[in-house]
């Protein structure tokens, strides 16, 4: 029997989940707000053909708690939430179907702020800010901290040389063996950092336009075939698309020391494969921990963007990340679990701290 909306997000612990749709333009659109203790729930808009909506909903849900464990591990005084929009990006994207949605983004009156995400640009942002000022990532020019992905690929560097001091003794990343799955936006600037440190760099994705533009850039690269990487030996995975590649099968294939990476929802279940990963000696970097650069750069944003100060605050990733791992191995947990702790720490004790006002 399916679970209702209603009972994932109790599951989930979710305030509110928003559906909206426009037949006019084409928008179909799950706005989901986990956690709003903190501040306003901010996260990206993701447009994707999702096979089904039920489908839609459930990386909706799984992508917005992400969210508000993000910003409360990073100290950030924000929240979680997330959109996901179904469709064909391709058929879909034009001036009014960004304006429609941004209706209705303004209609929650800045409980949920949106930003970039899988195929949207800082140009929709932009469409979608003549509609409402809740809306970050938007050009440079319009007065908004432009694509926020070299940001976050600076942040997941960050935590992959601190899995590497952890690891291997060493932050240094010079010659090891990296794995970047995934050549988008953040994926190519992450393989950017690395070639500048002399890493031996892989790489492999679906759309063979993104890793003609990788070998373009970066010629040492070498592409690898996405269904035979897990039977190859890297010293460090980074997944950089989409969630749940750290599944059973994936980690009973794999023979690297370090994952570390940007994706969002790496673990399949962060109950089961959280565990097997310590039970086979790899060192997992919480993803939401490694990739929250691009919240915290568009959370700069907010307040007057400053790239100087974003740069430097996403750079504290690598001690929260060593901090992360001490905990873990402390504890005797996984983990994903000691971040998990961590973030949910913060959120109890500012939300106790707002009651005794």
């Amino acid at each position: 029997m399916q679970s209702s909306t209603l009972e994932l997000m109790q599951q989930m612990g979710h305030e509110q989940v928003v559906f909206c749709q426009d037949p006019h333009t084409g928008l179909n659109a799950i706005i989901a707000i986990h956690n709003t203790t903190l501040g306003p729930s901010l996260g990206g808009t993701r447009l994707w053909n999702y096979n089904t909506h039920e489908e839609a909903l459930i990386d909706a849900l799984r992508l917005s708690r992400g969210m508000t464990y993000k910003s409360a591990i990073s100290g950030l005084n924000l929240g979680g939430g997330k959109a996901v929009l179904i469709g064909d990006a391709a058929k879909l994207k034009s001036e009014p179907y960004w304006r429609r949605y941004g209706k209705f983004v303004n209609s929650l009156n800045g409980k949920y702020i949106t930003a970039e995400d899988v195929n949207t640009s800082k140009g929709d942002m932009e469409y979608i800010g003549m509609e409402t000022k809740f809306v970050t990532g938007k050009p440079e020019y319009s007065g908004g901290s432009g694509d926020p992905s070299p940001v976050t690929a600076y942040g997941v560097y960050m935590g992959m040389k601190a899995s590497a001091k952890k690891a291997f003794g060493s932050d240094s990343l010079t010659g090891k063996k990296v794995l970047v799955q995934g050549a988008g936006n953040v994926g190519q600037y992450l393989m950017g950092y690395l070639v500048a440190e002399e890493a031996k760099v892989y790489t492999c994705d679906i759309n063979e336009s993104k890793l003609k533009q990788v070998v373009t850039l970066y010629p040492k690269i070498e592409v690898v075939d996405s269904s035979t990487i897990f039977d190859m030996d890297f010293d460090i995975y980074a997944p950089c698309a989409l969630g749940a590649t750290v599944n059973t099968e994936s980690i009973n294939k794999m023979k690297c020391p370090v994952i570390a990476g940007g994706a969002n929802n790496q673990l399949a279940d962060e109950n089961v494969h959280g565990p097997m990963l310590v039970e086979k000696g790899i060192l997992y970097a919480p993803d939401f921990l490694v990739n929250a650069g691009g919240i915290i750069n568009i959370s700069i944003e907010i307040d007057g963007y400053n790239k100087e100060r974003a740069m430097n605050t996403v750079a504290k990733i690598y001690d929260r990340t060593l901090q992360i791992f001490d905990i873990a191995e402390k504890e005797k947990i996984h983990t994903q679990l000691a971040a998990m702790r961590m973030a949910e720490k913060r959120l109890s004790d500012i939300a106790h701290l707002r009651v005794g006002i």
